[in-house]
């Protein structure tokens, strides 16, 4: 039964099968699957989906100053022959940090890597002492080395020799990004001869960044889409004063959309002309050079979705405020004759809402977006980062027109009234995308930990 008030389908579900999204992990508090900034969470590796995710929590103790409950990093496997869960392994002790959510991979000799509590710490980093296999236990799992001093938001590829690369933010909020290269399954991990961005720069004492990031076909190119802002920790209004909008905004306000591209084997570092610029790129060379979208302070808070185009570029799915302060919608952006093209798709009904992008073999582009009625603005943990119901919306000029294709929210009957956000697909070792499979969260109300996780599966692969 069709939740109600919802725009239905504009082909029939004969020609567009519906699967009901599977539950799968419980007791998640804010951000259990995490938003663009962080991946991958879901990877297809021998014949099974791993999954990773921050769940089994509980209340806060009565009289804590915890504003997010804390929970447990955890991963579970899917089978989709049979299209039944493992049971869950938990990692180490609670935690209370939204940001420690785990991510996954494999190596080139076939062990799987869990790497959790990533926020301005090393976080942990664990692999599989088995291949193939993620085991029955925390006891079947080796600790490693640190990768780096400090990570946070820590996104992990396989590149074109088998090696693996981890692009991360190396410290607090103004700090720079960079990555790390291992060569040897994680055990040791080489760090290029600059770190890549590091926006902070007198006259710009806090200016930070929040990026995006999708590594090219060659496996050799990492693209890297971001938002700037200014931190503003002291709560100046004045540099947090919107012109555009006439009034102060939080510091959550991202502008602009930049880009740089990242040559995984001579740590060149160029824009999109090609130009090979000086390393690490500061606020005005960004301005000057990578900047592809002055947005004229309408903002953004989560950065952009990325995909590539037929030509290897990067094409975005990116929220941005419009009319007003809570007014938003979906840009489609990509380059065409020499210049970078914007096409609204939807609206947004908060800026926090994490899509997923993807072209398909046809060429047909796919946007996952979150929508609702008016602004997001529900009170709680839970809803500070937006959520909604998802969307499909489908393309097959380009991007030049969209039309909603369908909704993919879970059972309104079983799930009446929840929110939920950060979709993103499930890859395989090389960090393709998985076609018909994608996980997401949701949740009922502003206590925690109420959210449960999601797994849509429409493949093939059963």
């Amino acid at each position: 039964m069709p939740l109600a008030g919802l725009v239905q389908p504009v082909w029939s579900a004969a020609r567009v099968p519906r699967a009901a999204p599977q539950a799968f992990g419980f007791g998640g508090s804010k951000k259990m699957l995490y938003d663009v900034r962080q991946r991958p969470q879901a990877i297809w590796f021998n014949d099974k989906v791993y999954i990773g995710f921050k769940g089994g929590g509980t209340e806060p103790a009565a009289g804590s100053r915890e504003r997010v409950a804390p929970t447990y990093a955890s991963l579970v496997s899917y089978d989709p022959k049979t299209r039944q869960f493992s049971d869950t392994i938990r990692f180490g002790d609670t935690t209370s940090d939204h940001h420690d959510c785990p991510v996954i991979w494999a190596d080139k000799d076939d062990h799987l890597h869990f790497l959790y509590k990533c926020h301005n710490e090393p976080g942990i980093h664990l692999v599989a002492k088995q291949p193939r296999t993620m085991g029955n236990s925390e006891a079947d799992w080796e600790i490693l080395d640190d990768i780096a001093p400090m990570l946070s938001y820590p996104t992990v590829f396989r590149l074109f020799d088998d090696s693996n690369v981890v692009y991360f933010r190396t410290a607090g909020h103004s700090s720079s990004w960079s990555y790390r290269i291992t060569h040897d399954n994680g055990r040791t991990w080489t760090a290029p001869p600059t770190d890549v961005t590091n926006l902070d720069l007198v006259g710009f004492p806090e200016w930070s960044s929040y990026q995006a990031k999708i590594l090219g076909r060659d496996g050799k190119t990492l693209h890297v889409v971001f938002t700037d802002y200014d931190d503003v920790k002291s709560g100046d209004p004045r540099r947090l004063f919107n012109p555009r909008y006439e009034q102060v905004v939080g510091n959550d306000w991202k502008y602009n959309l930049s880009y740089v591209r990242i040559n995984l084997e001579t740590h060149e570092v160029s824009n999109f002309d090609g130009e090979v610029l000086e390393t690490p790129v500061h606020y005005e060379s960004a301005r000057e050079k990578c900047r592809i979208w002055d947005t004229v302070w309408r903002g953004a808070g989560v950065p952009p979705a990325l995909s590539l185009d037929d030509k290897g570029n990067p094409e975005v799915l990116h929220i941005l405020s419009e009319e007003d302060i809570e007014t938003h919608g979906y840009y489609y952006v990509r380059f065409v004759d020499g210049d970078w093209k914007k096409t609204r798709i939807a609206s947004a009904n908060h800026q926090w809402n994490s899509g997923y992008l993807k072209r398909d073999r046809k060429g047909h582009l796919h946007a996952y977006v979150i929508v609702g009625e008016g602004y997001a603005d529900k009170a709680g943990i839970n809803y500070s980062h937006g959520g909604g119901r998802i969307e499909h919306w489908l393309s097959k000029d380009q991007g030049d027109t969209w039309k909603l294709h369908r909704d993919i929210t879970p059972d309104g009957e079983k799930y009446p009234g929840w929110s939920f956000n950060n979709v993103q697909p499930v890859v395989r070792e090389d960090g393709t995308a998985v076609g018909g499979m994608l996980v997401f969260y949701g949740w009922l109300d502003p206590k925690n930990p109420d959210a449960v996780a999601f797994l849509l599966d429409e493949s093939d692969l059963g």
